[in-house]
Parts: structure tokens; C-alpha cells; sequence
């Protein structure tokens, strides 16, 4: 399903559903203490029922499935869902294409309701309410993020340079540390009760930080197959130069936890 927003790449259309084999095989990264932050605040473990919102390739319920919740995720993509599906194969885990503004679960359905790498694209005027009359009283709202730091760590640099070339509009450049941004329409209802940013060193071969890099919305997602090609010939080219077999990238990580009031 294509996706337009003036918000994000300047309007470019972009599509996760055309990327999602990369993505199910190169984009499943988080380090163990990403997933440590989030059960030493007692979220997503036995006991809960979590919703996982922009779920992708479900690398959140995957991942956290052995801390004992009861897993939903959700996805505008279906290419991204059936994905999921397969990656989950043996776990009790739902999963359904549909977009965050659609849903519709009955009220005080889930102790969490997560949303991962995602939470920049809603509707959120729209999804608030729809959040919190989803989760139970005192439910959590859990917003993670991860970014390379491409400012700091060379490799990413370059990287990003060269999306740049192919998505001069691409807004997934550039980070820096920060908190999650959260938009002021969550205030009467939520209160931001935690929130954490923290550096992480991710490890790759040429290979695979290849393939993180084509699975991002800048260049699988939005580009034509002729320019994934070119793309991805100038990034192991460049990868060549200037990396060795394997290395590290420096990363950042960020945590916020609202309460439902």
C-alpha cells in the first residue's frame, strides 16, 4: 500500500510492502538491551496483553513472545503481515493488515500498546482517543526508536549520503539524540512518566549493513528497480572503500512510556 505524506520525504510515495523480504531478513537488529529496557519497566511481560502498532515484520512480538504476553500486531501492509506470519511460526501471535486509524478492539482490551519505529507516521488527533480507550485503566503507551548516528559513525555517514543522492527529499537522514517527540493532543489523557536515550554499537558485515541500508524507506520502499539496482551497486562499491568485513555502527535508542490517566 502506498503511503504519501507531506510530513515525511516531502510527499514521496513509498511502500514498506515492496520491501519486506529485505526487511524480514535485514531489519530485525535490536540489540538484547533494547528489549532489556522495555521489560525493566515491567511492560510486555506474562500477564499482559500488548497491542503492537506498525508491528512490520513483527520483530517486537517476536522477539519479546518468550517474556510470557499475549501478542497482537497490526500493520497498514499486508506484504509486511504475511511476513510476520511466517517469521511466527510456532508462536501465539495475531496478526492483521490494517492501519492504526482503523482499529477498532473493544474498550479496556490491553495492559501496552506499543509502537516501534512507527509513531511519526499516524494520525494522531485521530488515534489518541482510540488508544486510550483501547488500553485498560493505568495502560501504558510504549514509543521506542532506534537511529544510526551518522554524524558521529562514518560508515553511516556515507551511507546516508547516498540515499541523499536517490531520495534528495528523504527525511531519514541526520539524526541526532534526542527524546521522542510527543504531540501535544496525548497531554489530557496521557502522562509521560519515563523516558530514556541511549547510545548503542549495532555490529554488520558489508553484507548485511547492505541490506539494512536498501530495506529503509529511502531507497527500497520509494525507489524504482532500476534505481534499487544502481543504488545498491554504488553502496557495496562505496561499503568496499570504506569498511571493513565487519564493524560496528553507532546507533542511538530512545524509550517513552506514557500512562493513561
Amino acid at each position: 500500500m502506498k503511503i504519501m505524506d507531506v510530513r515525511i520525504d516531502g510527499g514521496k510515495a513509498f511502500d514498506w510492502g515492496r520491501t519486506s523480504l529485505d526487511y524480514a531478513k535485514y531489519r530485525d537488529i535490536y540489540p538484547q538491551e533494547f528489549y532489556d529496557k522495555i521489560i525493566s519497566r515491567g511492560l510486555c511481560v506474562d500477564g499482559q496483553s500488548v497491542l503492537d502498532l506498525g508491528t512490520g515484520t513483527g520483530v517486537l512480538p517476536r522477539n519479546l513472545y518468550h517474556y510470557g504476553a499475549k501478542w497482537i500486531g497490526v500493520d497498514i501492509s499486508e506484504n509486511q503481515i504475511e511476513q510476520a506470519k511466517k517469521l511466527s511460526e510456532g508462536m501465539n501471535i495475531d496478526y492483521y493488515a490494517m492501519s492504526a486509524e482503523m482499529l477498532d478492539f473493544p474498550n479496556s482490551t490491553f495492559d501496552v500498546i506499543s509502537a516501534c519505529q512507527c509513531f511519526w507516521y499516524f494520525d494522531h488527533p485521530k488515534i489518541m482517543p482510540k488508544l486510550c480507550r483501547m488500553l485498560k485503566p493505568n495502560g501504558r503507551l510504549l514509543i521506542l526508536y532506534m537511529a544510526r548516528l551518522p554524524f558521529e559513525d562514518k560508515i553511516a555517514g556515507a551511507s546516508e549520503e547516498l540515499v541523499l543522492k536517490y531520495s534528495p527529499k528523504w527525511s531519514g537522514a541526520g539524526e541526532n539524540i534526542h527524546p521522542i517527540h510527543i504531540p501535544d493532543c496525548y497531554i489530557e489523557n496521557f502522562e509521560l512518566i519515563y523516558h530514556e536515550e541511549y547510545t548503542l554499537n549495532l555490529h554488520f558485515t558489508r553484507k548485511s549493513w547492505n541490506g539494512r541500508m536498501k530495506a529503509c524507506r529511502g531507497v527500497g520502499a520509494s525507489l524504482t528497480q532500476s534505481e534499487i539496482m544502481n543504488w545498491e551497486r554504488e553502496h557495496i562499491a562505496l561499503l568496499e572503500k570504506i569498511a571493513p568485513n565487519e564493524f560496528d555502527v553507532l546507533h542511538y535508542a530512545a524509550i517513552a512510556e506514557l500512562k493513561k490517566r
